[in-house]
């Protein structure tokens, strides 16, 4: 074979890879996935938050009436000493586990108000109130600030139901 005849013979070569438009396709259709996906993830992480914060209150509200159980009133022991986790809101240092910043703490800051009907009687009842922080704050604005209180009446300051948020 000579020389001339190899230059006119056609070379195959196999182009492998993806163009521009192949590529400018699948992340089109990326972006559009995400943006549809995106809002449900943070509805679902705002619910779960959420319903953290209605596990730490119910934990509070167990510990209000173990208290009562065994002083007959909230705000103080037999011994006249205040209840540690009554204030508002709670000191850090009586915290209940679950309202820790590693818990449900970071997004809600929790406060125990204990009432009585009039100032010489012992106080009978008592609120507790978890109110969104940070983030939850701004997402969570069809529950806000939750509360129950010592006859379990549930309350919420959003736009939403009490059958919603709770």
């Amino acid at each position: 074979m000579s020389m001339n005849q190899l230059n006119n013979c056609p070379i195959q070569r196999r182009i492998t890879g993806f163009t521009l438009i192949e590529l400018m396709i699948v992340v089109a259709i990326i972006a559009i996935i995400a943006a549809i996906a995106y809002p449900s993830y943070i509805n679902s992480v705002v619910k779960t938050k959420r319903a953290a914060a209605e596990g730490c209150l119910s934990e509070y509200v167990n510990y209000m009436e173990r208290f009562y159980t065994t002083n007959l009133r909230y705000d103080k022991d037999s011994a006249g000493t205040a209840n540690p986790v009554v204030g508002s809101p709670v000191p850090a240092a009586n915290q209940l586990d679950c309202s820790t910043a590693q818990n449900s703490g970071a997004d809600y800051a929790f406060t125990v108000v204990a009432t009585a009907p009039n100032a010489a009687a012992n106080p009978n009842t008592y609120t507790v109130t978890a109110t969104p922080t940070g983030a939850q704050l701004s997402r969570d604005t069809q529950c806000g600030t939750l509360s129950i209180n010592q006859v379990g009446t549930r309350t919420e300051s959003g736009s939403g139901t009490v059958a919603d948020c709770w």
